[in-house]
């Protein structure tokens, strides 16, 4: 466009996908539209300089720097110690968001079946302009990416990375650190070598896989005397994780560390508190800090926790949707955002 050219409200409408009467609705407010094309002719008069363009962020958006949104977040497990204060942070980074006017609708989904949380997804995006979510790798979630990204809703992989090539990107921990640090404590702080077992939520969790792959492969480089036994899937159900425990230690009586990069936790601690031994200690470093967590740490049944910063999780998922509702379906490269994790030792807690 010659610079000696102003934009016209065919062009803005060009830009924005919408009839020229629909831009005219919104510059003179002359009939309701929807926030959401309301929005989009905003930005779209904004990105080609046209002379209304604040006229209509006034009118429509009583001046707020940024468009309004919703963004919806799916977490796991509403019973875990985790998931309510982390639910707490993404509301308060929306909330707190100065670049865009945002709101967050949290829900809790106490299931880890791949079906249910795309049905929940699907069923979010209606209220939502974008989704993150906590969620395993599997075909019915990655559908649901697809029929969100369609709709013009991104999703945002939430802690444990998705595999659909449609996200819009990834927040949360970089895995393979946290499973060679989690290979690295065990290999220090054990007695003597032995066998080391992984407690798992699900399979379908790519963080949690990539945390036991990772301290296989600190192990066979750095300590090769340590075996690694098969993952063994609790569901991050406490009961089942206790029992899982119990096993665990029956039958193998040269297990000197656990891994437990997933919940359920408090099924582990209750299991090592009941079978502890002043002539065999379990080296155990775990996912995220709890009361049960600190309580296990000062008691010395855990040994090390890696704990994900909330507060930096929350910021960057609200940051990340709102970045990629900007681009308007525009060419739009997923982003990776690996954030530094805590460790706590009984000395720190």
């Amino acid at each position: 466009m010659s610079p000696t050219r102003r934009p016209t409200m065919v062009a803005v409408a060009e830009a924005a996908g919408v009839s020229v009467a629909t831009v005219d609705r919104v510059l003179n407010s002359r009939l309701p539209v929807k926030e959401r094309t309301a929005v989009r002719v905003i930005e779209a008069a904004q990105r080609l300089g046209y002379h209304g363009a604040d006229l209509m962020r006034q009118r429509v958006l009583g001046g707020a720097k940024g468009p309004a949104r919703t963004l919806g977040f799916i977490l796991q497990m509403h019973h875990d110690a985790f998931y309510q204060p982390l639910g707490e942070a993404l509301c308060q980074a929306a909330a707190a968001e100065t670049r865009w006017r945002c709101q967050a609708v949290v829900r809790m989904v106490d299931a880890l079946q791949p079906e249910a949380m795309a049905d929940a997804m699907r069923d979010l995006a209606r209220q939502a302009d974008g989704i993150g979510v906590v969620a395993g790798d599997h075909p019915h979630v990655n559908q649901a990416v697809a029929d969100l990204k369609a709709a013009g809703c991104p999703t945002v992989a939430l802690l444990s990375d998705i595999g659909s090539p449609l996200r819009a990107g990834y927040v949360g921990l970089d895995h393979r650190k946290t499973g060679r640090t989690a290979g690295w404590a065990i290999s220090r702080l054990s007695r003597q070598p032995g066998e080391v077992a992984v407690l798992v939520g699900s399979h379908r969790f790519i963080g949690q896989e990539l945390a036991e792959m990772s301290l296989r492969s600190y192990l066979r480089e750095r300590a090769p005397d340590f075996r690694v036994l098969d993952a063994v899937v609790s569901r991050e159900e406490e009961a089942m994780a206790y029992e899982a425990t119990l096993a665990l230690i029956d039958r193998h009586p040269d297990l000197v560390g656990l891994h437990l990069p997933s919940g359920g936790v408090a099924g582990v601690v209750r299991a090592l508190r009941e079978t502890r031994s002043h002539d065999h200690h379990i080296v155990s470093v775990a996912a995220e800090l709890s009361p049960v967590h600190r309580a296990a740490l000062l008691d010395g049944v855990l040994d090390l926790v890696i704990a994900t910063p909330r507060q930096a999780v929350a910021q960057a998922a609200v940051q990340l949707l709102c970045e990629a509702l900007d681009a308007h379906g525009q060419s739009w490269t997923p982003r990776a955002m690996d954030l530094p994790f805590d460790l706590f030792s009984p000395e720190n807690v």
